[in-house]
């Protein structure tokens, strides 16, 4: 059986993030119009590390993609020097239940969260959104910065992370991007500095607390929330998810493992019913998004496997075109 093998830069090689952004907003259509079929991810705790490895399969009807990613996250991995999220994903033919390929997951889990943030920025952000505020400066930062600055005409970004070197040499990183992604990128000294310009903000961090103050938000923003992903976890302050409008990636998901929600749900601030619809179903049309320059809009995803699998799909269609990776005999 041949199996192809692709490496972190033939998968970016592959796939464009603009190509993405398109890819899993159709992946978040079938998953509203129930023609996916996405069991909620199997959890292992590893408690002595602090770490949690998921296991994530899904089967998108329309698109025919079928596959799993097995993602790991451990925190403590920056004191080793290492990246926080490890990942391979696994595609599988669906018509024959044969294993195709296997690709870096970790790089594409990152391409993936971007994706799903440039969808909501797209359709919830006022389209006149210039500055951007982004919290965290890990792998899944960089492609936020990237998936925002496709969908709107950013013209200035502040970074803020709780490690100031990181947010140094994220800056200095990013500066040297080139377009879509401005040159005016500048390290915030505070939260407060960060959000007070942002017309959208991504926080992609591990907290389990706040990351900015509500107060300190201006009218009419728009922010992605793609860090926390246990009901413990916490990035965005309460009321500020009181006030919002609020899109998920997944209505089930969401209320099982965002603590964004979670929390002021059992604070009793809100129900579940204070949940607007899920992405899918806005950009298909069937409910409303933004309905004024002043409202705050804010889109909570947790990361679904119908994105790693419909991402993964193209990866693979576009890597046999373009002859990329390893073809091996197992």
């Amino acid at each position: 059986m041949k199996l192809k093998i692709l490496t972190r830069d033939e998968v970016a090689k592959a796939v464009n993030m603009a190509e993405a952004i398109e890819t899993v907003k159709k992946a978040f259509i079938q998953l509203s119009y129930g023609k996916t079929e996405m069991p909620l991810r199997t959890q292992v705790p590893v408690e002595k590390r602090k770490g949690v490895t998921l296991f994530m399969p899904a089967y998108l009807a329309d698109s025919d993609a079928m596959g799993a990613k097995i993602v790991s996250v451990f925190p403590n991995n920056q004191e080793r020097k290492l990246p926080t999220v490890h990942a391979v994903v696994i595609v599988v033919d669906a018509e024959t239940g044969r294993p195709t390929a296997v690709m870096d997951g970790t790089y594409l889990t990152a391409l993936r969260t971007g994706a799903a943030s440039g969808v909501a920025t797209d359709l919830l952000s006022r389209k006149d959104a210039r500055v951007a505020a982004i919290f965290g400066a890990g792998t899944q930062s960089r492609t936020q910065l990237e998936a925002i600055c496709t969908v709107r005409s950013i013209e200035k970004v502040w970074a803020y992370d709780v490690m100031p070197r990181a947010a140094i040499s994220y800056v200095k990183e990013m500066k040297k991007q080139g377009n879509p992604i401005p040159a005016d990128i500048f390290v915030a000294e505070s939260p407060e500095q960060a959000v007070s310009e942002a017309d959208v903000i991504c926080s992609a961090t591990t907290s389990f607390r706040p990351v900015f103050n509500d107060s300190d938000l201006k009218p009419g923003v728009h922010i992605n929330g793609v860090g926390s992903y246990t009901p413990e976890m916490q990035e965005i302050p309460a009321p500020t998810v009181v006030r919002s409008k609020v899109i998920v990636d997944s209505r089930q998901a969401a209320l099982a493992e965002a603590g964004d929600l979670i929390i002021p749900i059992e604070g009793g601030f809100i129900s579940d019913r204070h949940i607007h619809g899920e992405i899918g179903e806005l950009a298909a049309g069937k409910i409303s998004g933004r309905e004024s320059e002043e409202e705050t809009t804010f889109f909570k995803s947790v990361g679904l496997a119908v994105q790693d699998v419909s991402v993964a799909e193209l990866v693979l269609r576009r890597a046999n075109e373009m002859g990329l990776g390893l073809d091996v005999d197992i």
